[in-house]
């Protein structure tokens, strides 16, 4: 054993990278101008585009986190990652939109419609702090996972870490235990243990050795080689993806049965049914995740489906196809690829509940532990395969969030002072940024304990260019002006504003008012009682009848439970903080603080009568989120009514590159294909759709179903 892993999966490692960085090398060659290295030549076919798109849709954070969701939350987790489920059929209508661009950066599409050289600039800024966070989420999940494949056994602790795991394992235990049940020392206890924070996990790797060795591969290989490197690595990384997805699921079955006796999957997931709390199989509205209501689900898709084609990333995967054709196809199959196996995802997550319920302190190690605990014994590389298809998971994303942002970098900030030099200077200028946004990325990751808030800030960055975009695209009165209004008054509304305002003010942490939370409220459903159900009802009342008589007359002896039959369950809701990103926290002086920074639109809801802390912490955030949302739009449309429009000469060259569809050796000159309007006359550019739109978009809104009804399909199966 080397470092917690076997020799043969050292040999699975070093095989996988090898071909990688052979990769690299071979791919370097074949880049002779700047479109080779940013865009491939856009010579990719259906296939490359379908892996390409499901690469980088797929990081190290979507098996980890998905299996973390549902091991905490049972089924309904799995919304964690499936909520752009419902947006995925609009990109078969945005895809071939964004092919026939014709450029090379998002950032250059705000030059060409709005004819401004510096909003391009501020949207390659910005673009590359949201893609630097979002890579940022990929390291932080695949080096947490990968140290718990790597830890170290009990007799190679030191005396400190054993001290610190044992702290922990108590800590887990206490907070395990009902709270009303526990003495006075033990109250006590908990809360000094929480203080403390003791760590878990001891690995043999760091969490920095493990970033910085993952950001010097992928750097080596994406600089040299640039996009076609990529997408020849996401296709190899596509397919060990997927098997990362598939091989603990059987070895996770073969366990269950081991433990209760029988063989096969039915019975693995009979035993699923028969023992684990029925609350764990809802998939909609389960109390575990109350947050995640129907309009909820509803706001969060719209809101990501708008604001997904925006980021930076999105235009380099469908610009970089041959044509329209296999930009959509390629879009819409690898983004449904990523939505069937996040349902893997989650199966993983609800064995592990079973496996491992009330044995692992730290929830985000599942997956590691999953790997290590059922493959490891086998001795066959396993393990390393594992590892070496998180890693992939992760490069995969990395790498064309290093291409997309190093062409921002040089062709919207970089050219416009450094001009007329030749391709080769630019490409290595994009090798530079490149490589110092794969660094840049790296150091954040080190700099966060916590990636859901990071999650969560880079889903709804781009807000503020959505509207820009959209109208862009659609409404030919959309003007310069407008654009630069919607853009900086969201920008200041509801970000910068509001981190401004605790940092020059931060008193206003700790102001009553804003450290307002909604209501505590009891969810009671009635639920056919399980084994576990009656296990942890069993335990209940062995605890309470260790209670001290004094005490036991304060709580009424809990019910014993038998198995079937119905029994009314009581969740109470906790409080959420309704104004600070981050939540409120409490400080090591027991006062209560606001952390991160103000929801301000909420905060002036609330200040004009409507009380938001009766409303549903969903139905607070879908009012946030719309918010959001709503704001550029109309302060675009609103300026643009009273302001002139663009040049006409601007908006016809734009607009007839936008109605002409992009085919092999396509030439405006030669007989362009171009699209029908469905209004002429207007100002809208809406176009007629042919059959190949119209059967495409039902098509993948029955893939939306199918994917659904497998998804109900694996929580009934074996019940």
């Amino acid at each position: 054993m080397i470092f917690g892993l076997s020799h043969v999966d050292i040999i699975v490692l070093i095989i996988y990278f090898a071909i990688i960085l052979y990769i690299g090398v071979r791919s370097s060659f074949a880049i002779k101008k700047e479109e080779d290295y940013f865009l491939g030549g856009r010579k990719f076919g259906k296939l490359f585009s379908t892996f390409a798109s499901f690469g980088q849709a797929t990081s190290a954070d979507g098996p980890a986190g998905v299996a973390t969701t549902t091991f905490k939350n049972g089924a309904s987790g799995i919304w964690s990652s499936l909520l752009m489920l419902f947006a995925t059929p609009l990109f078969w209508i945005t895809a071939p939109w964004l092919r026939r661009l014709r450029v090379t950066t998002m950032g250059d599409f705000y030059n060409d419609r709005y004819d401004s050289r510096k909003l391009a600039a501020t949207y390659a800024l910005v673009g590359s702090i949201g893609m630097m966070g979002l890579l940022s989420v990929g390291y932080k999940a695949v080096t947490t996972t990968a140290m718990a494949m790597t830890v170290k056994t009990d007799t190679e602790l030191t005396a400190d870490e054993k001290m610190q795991k044992a702290k922990s394992e108590r800590l887990f235990m206490l907070s395990s235990e009902n709270f009303n049940y526990l003495s006075a020392a033990e109250k006590e206890e908990l809360k000094t243990l929480r203080k403390e924070e003791p760590r878990a996990l001891f690995s043999y790797f760091s969490e920095n050795m493990l970033v910085w060795s993952i950001c010097f591969v992928v750097l080596i290989y994406t600089v040299l080689g640039g996009l076609e490197a990529a997408f020849y690595t996401d296709l190899l990384q596509g397919i060990f993806i997927i098997l990362l997805s598939f091989i603990l699921i059987p070895f996770a079955w073969e366990a269950i049965n081991d433990l209760y006796g029988g063989s096969g999957m039915m019975q693995a997931l009979g035993h699923l049914h028969e023992r684990l709390p029925e609350n764990y199989f809802e998939i909609f509205g389960s109390p575990a995740t109350i947050d995640f209501t129907w309009y909820y689900i509803i706001a969060a898709a719209v809101v990501s489906g708008m604001t997904v084609v925006v980021q930076p990333n999105q235009l380099v995967t469908a610009g970089a196809a041959r044509n329209e054709d296999a930009a959509r196809t390629g879009f819409v199959t690898g983004t449904f690829m990523k939505r069937i196996i996040t349902i893997l995802w989650g199966m993983v997550g609800l064995c592990a509940i079973l496996l491992y319920g009330g044995k692992i302190v730290n929830s985000d190690l599942v997956w590691g532990h999953a790997t290590r605990d059922l493959l490891a014994p086998l001795n066959m590389g396993l393990v390393g395969l594992m590892l070496a298809s998180l890693m992939a998971a992760l490069m995969s994303t990395a790498d064309c969030l290093m291409i997309t942002v190093s062409g921002l970098i040089v062709n919207n900030l970089y050219k416009p002072f450094v001009s007329k030099k030749s391709a080769k200077h630019y490409i290595w200028a994009a090798r530079i940024s490149g490589a110092a946004f794969l660094i840049g990325a790296a150091i954040i990751t080190t700099q966060f304990d916590n990636i859901l808030q990071i999650l969560k800030f880079i889903w709804e960055f781009f807000v503020i260019f959505v509207a820009a975009f959209w109208l862009g695209l659609k409404w030919r009165r959309a003007n310069r002006k407008a654009a630069w209004a919607s853009v900086s008054l969201t920008f200041l509304s509801f970000y910068l504003v509001p981190m401004l305002i605790p940092a020059f003010f931060p008193g206003i942490r700790t102001n009553e008012d804003l450290l307002k939370m909604t209501q505590s409220k009891i969810v009671t459903r009635d639920y056919e009682a399980k084994i576990l159900d009656i296990e942890s009802r069993d335990h209940e009342i062995a605890q309470w009848e260790n209670l001290p008589v004094v005490e036991q007359q304060k709580i009424s002896r809990p019910e014993s439970l038998h198995k079937g039959e119905t029994t009314a369950v009581s969740y109470a809701m906790p409080q959420k903080s309704i104004f600070w990103s981050k939540g409120v926290k409490t400080g090591k002086d027991e006062k209560m603080y606001g952390s991160g920074y103000i929801f301000l639109e909420l905060y002036v809801l609330d200040k004009l009568g409507w009380d938001l802390s009766h409303n549903p912490y969903a139905l607070n955030e879908t009012i946030r989120l719309s918010i959001r949302l709503l704001f550029p739009f109309l302060v675009l449309i609103l300026v643009a009514l009273f302001t002139k429009p663009d040049s006409p000469e601007v908006l016809n060259r734009f607009y007839s590159k936008m109605r002409t569809r992009a085919n092999d050796n396509e030439s405006l000159l030669n007989k362009p294909t171009t699209e029908t309007l469905l209004f002429p006359g207007s100002a809208w550019e809406f176009y007629k759709w042919n059959k190949k739109d119209s059967t495409g978009f039902l098509l993948s809104c029955l893939m939306v179903l199918l994917i659904i009804g497998l998804l109900y399909l694996m929580v009934v199966l074996g019940k």
